[in-house]
């Protein structure tokens, strides 16, 4: 018989129906994944406060949740603000500085630049064509000048639509504050009847993971922008605010700032400041990249008693594959698996001790 019995033909339609139904969701929901996703991992991180706000609160939910979104609002846009104004004063001024510099031929390259091998003859011949030459640098600092500008509408864009999901995120947190027992509830009821009570261990990995590798990274980062800041300051860095959040950005990332402290410390060498560029570059690798090294492990490997590596792998890995929201989402996608995996060992080994059916 090739037909299909009319139960299985019942099935294979229901299943159609539901695959289409959730592809339809998908489509519709997509512009909203990343807000959301953002949104789940700060209230998460943020719940053992609200759940004090809402008992203060006489457990009103709604207002509780207000208050809780209102202060995640400012906690995030004021300082952004704050730091995106320093950066234009800042970057303003040093784009005016360098510009001055360079186009007026003051740039003298230190002799244990040119002594470099490999590199340091073609330096040197660069800066001698540049101080030979400055009103040709200033018509190509004119024509890179023109192309930020003809560019500077897709980076507003990209800022606009960023602020947008900001936006779209924060006003998520507010339902998820007030409903997200509920929802989490319901989801632990359909995952505990299709999975059975091992469900409880993988929640568990993703909420200790999430905690985790928020507070890790985010800690990290604070801190290596901090010292690398008070190091920025004491070296006589142009534009210091603008250095340090660039190293706190980029410091989210592994192995991130030395690429930022790197740059700096080769400038102040090229511009002459040897010392500086020496002790900058003492400071940050023996303080600033030890924090890295210290405070992620710590709170990460230990919090969730996975290897390191996989956590560097997740966020690298989920940055590539997510963006900034992959930063967290890798990790605990990779902390689900160990968990399942090592649900597999045991249920391995309990089969391994089994006495054989007579």
């Amino acid at each position: 018989m090739n037909a299909l019995s009319p139960p299985a033909t019942s099935r294979l339609l229901l299943s159609l129906s539901l695959g289409g139904l959730l592809l339809l969701a998908f489509l519709v929901l997509q512009p909203f994944l990343a807000p959301v996703a953002w949104a789940g991992i700060l209230v998460y991180v943020t719940w053992p406060l609200y759940l004090r706000l809402r008992a203060r609160m006489g457990g009103r939910a709604t207002l509780a949740s207000l208050i809780m979104t209102l202060l995640l609002a400012v906690v995030l846009i004021l300082p952004l603000v704050w730091v995106l104004l320093m950066m234009r004063t800042e970057v303003a001024d040093a784009y005016q500085r360098i510009s001055g510099l360079m186009s007026e031929g003051h740039i003298a390259l230190p002799p244990e630049v040119r002594r470099l091998p490999l590199i340091g003859h073609e330096l040197g011949a660069f800066f001698d064509r540049l101080n030979a030459d400055p009103v040709s640098f200033k018509n190509q600092l004119a024509s890179w000048s023109d192309y930020a500008m003809n560019h500077a509408g897709d980076l507003m864009g990209g800022v606009s639509r960023n602020l947008a999901k900001l936006g779209m995120a924060l006003f998520t947190a507010f339902f998820f504050y007030r409903d997200g027992e509920a929802f989490v509830l319901q989801i632990r009821k359909i995952l505990t009847r299709r999975l059975g009570p091992r469900i409880d261990g993988y929640i568990d990995a993703m909420g200790a993971t999430a905690r985790a590798v928020v507070y890790g990274i985010i800690l990290t980062a604070l801190a290596q922008g901090l010292l690398a800041g008070v190091g920025y300051a004491v070296a006589g860095v142009d534009s210091p605010m603008f250095m340090t959040a660039a190293t706190t950005l980029a410091a989210m990332i592994p192995f991130g700032t030395p690429f930022v402290w790197g740059a700096i410390c080769i400038w102040l060498f090229v511009q002459g400041h040897t010392l500086a560029a020496i002790g900058l570059t003492a400071w940050c690798m023996v303080v600033v990249s030890w924090v890295d090294n210290i405070i992620r492990p710590l709170v990460i490997s230990s919090a969730t008693k996975i290897p390191f590596l996989l956590v560097m792998f997740g966020v690298l890995g989920g940055l590539a594959a997510f963006g900034m929201v992959g930063l967290f989402m890798g990790p605990v996608i990779l902390a689900v698996v160990v968990a399942v995996w090592r649900e597999w060992l045991e249920d391995a080994e309990e089969d391994a001790h089994e006495p054989p059916a007579a």
